[in-house]
């Protein structure tokens, strides 16, 4: 086993844990992402929720069964070092804070967008500077004060799918609707459009790309063990309740929406969530909305911050990042990597300023690439560590994977796939592209920078002259 983590302080409950992966994993991808999987693939993209979310569960489990059996702050990326060699766990780590990074990009670009809709006179870079400083500073607390904050997020998050689906329900049970709205609202809506998969196999392919960047983040869980109170408990309660919390709320928000509407006309007069909204006679839909993403983007940016600052002070101890990014406050806090997160926000900024607002969508589909790539890693760690294991030491494991070895490598299969999909359709071939070049220059700054100094590391341990003493 790897050794036990002792600078990081044991803070986090199962609740925080569970609204952490919650906060993470909900966000842009159903509050904007689920228009444009809907429109690539019709009703049938609950096909592919339900599928994709098949495949994100295994993962989690392949990670808890690792987590559980070893928690250590750093996780997939210290347990791949273990189990599939150091370049491997220097690749995996640093791109799931790569993954991270651009996501919190998009956010707190989003965050800017999202207060101009109350303040359009001022200017967007304050908004992104102020949730900088302000998500940095709780990040740089004790543990405790931020899994508080992820827990408050992201139960009002909750609160509000929750709103909406019970909402939608009641447009459709009790013809609750707008004066002049004449659209026929029901189940019928889900067929009566092209059929339940009017654009086909391929619609439906082609829709994972997008399905799958929405239930990234969900491996913070991992990210989380170094620090919770008691792993062994919380660790497999949390990967247990949220996948299917997160199933729930994804395909139940939009069996509700394509029920509502026609699913053409989804995203077409704004963002859905308006739309039901408006549907209820609130008049101050768009506000409420407001209210919404914004928490939903202030959730997801604390806990990428804290999963991408982990996962580097877990690099850090190994070698393989700079030694500060190993420093702790008094309060057990990596502050090092918090503020190189910070620092990489505010690149942002300037970022915000000289690219067009278009980039995201290949912003989103270089995140989708990350995430399941760090995902393959973690399946891959998993059959590796089981490899190394005597009958003895899998029948002790207190969380295993179910179904082994038939679930963990389905799950495999499903991952290569969603990398040909990237590959195959145009507008996401260059996120593929990307994420390639990727890991081609992490391999090579292993190799050129990171090697070397781990090999000269071991030679400074091991001196001739004093083996002789």
């Amino acid at each position: 086993m790897l050794p036990q983590e002792k600078g990081l302080k044991r803070g986090l409950s199962a609740r925080h844990i569970r609204f952490m992966a919650l906060g993470s994993a909900i966000g842009t991808g159903l509050f904007y992402g689920s228009a444009s999987a809907i429109q690539m693939a019709g009703p049938a993209v609950l096909l592919a929720y339900l599928i994709g979310g098949a495949a994100v569960f295994m993962v989690m489990r392949a990670l808890g069964e690792m987590a559980v059996h070893n928690p250590v702050a750093g996780s997939f990326g210290q347990y791949a070092s273990t189990y599939l060699g150091p370049m491997a766990g220097f690749i995996l780590g640093w791109t799931y804070a790569f993954e991270m990074i651009i996501v919190c990009l998009a956010d707190v670009t989003a965050f800017g967008i999202y207060m101009g809709f109350w303040f359009p006179e001022v200017a967007r870079w304050v908004w992104v500077l102020g949730i900088v400083f302000l998500i940095g500073g709780l990040n740089l607390c004790n543990v405790k004060v931020f899994g508080e904050m992820e827990f408050w997020l992201s139960l009002l998050k909750v609160g509000a799918i929750v709103a909406m689906i019970l909402g939608g329900f009641g447009i459709m049970l009790f013809g609750i609707h707008s004066a002049g709205d004449t659209q026929a609202s029901g189940l019928s809506n889900l067929w009566a459009h092209g059929g339940f998969m009017p654009n086909g196999i391929g619609g439906l392919i082609a829709s994972f790309a997008v399905v799958m960047f929405a239930f990234g983040g969900i491996e913070i869980i991992g990210i989380t063990a170094g620090e919770a109170k008691d792993p062994q408990r919380v660790i497999p309660k949390a990967i247990n309740a949220v996948p299917l919390r997160i199933l729930l709320f994804y395909v139940l928000t939009l069996f509700v929406l394509m029920a509502i509407y026609p699913w053409p006309q989804i995203g077409s007069q704004g963002s859905p969530f308006v739309q039901i909204f408006s549907n209820l006679g609130i008049g101050s839909a768009a506000t409420i909305l407001n209210i919404v993403v914004i928490s939903a983007a202030v959730s997801a940016i604390n806990s990428d911050i804290f999963g991408a600052g982990r996962m580097m002070y877990g690099l850090a101890q190994q070698g393989q990042a700079p030694k500060g990014f190993a420093q702790l406050s008094r309060h057990g806090v990596p502050w090092m990597t918090v503020v190189v997160m910070g620092a990489a926000l505010l690149g942002g900024v300037v970022l915000n300023y000289l690219i067009p607002e278009n980039v995201f969508l290949l912003i989103a589909s270089i995140a989708t690439f990350a995430t399941v790539w760090v995902w393959l890693m973690i399946l891959f760690t998993q059959v590796a560590m089981r490899r190394s294991m005597t009958k003895e030491q899998v029948a002790e494991l207190k969380f295993p994977v179910p179904f082994w070895p038939y679930a963990p490598a389905a799950a495999i299969v499903f991952m290569l796939f969603v990398f040909g999909v990237l590959g195959y359709f145009p507008d996401t071939q260059a996120a593929l592209l990307v994420g390639g070049v990727w890991i081609v220059l992490l391999v090579v700054a292993y190799l050129l920078w990171v090697k070397p100094a781990a090999g000269q590391a071991a030679r400074v341990h091991y001196d001739p002259a004093l083996s002789h003493r």
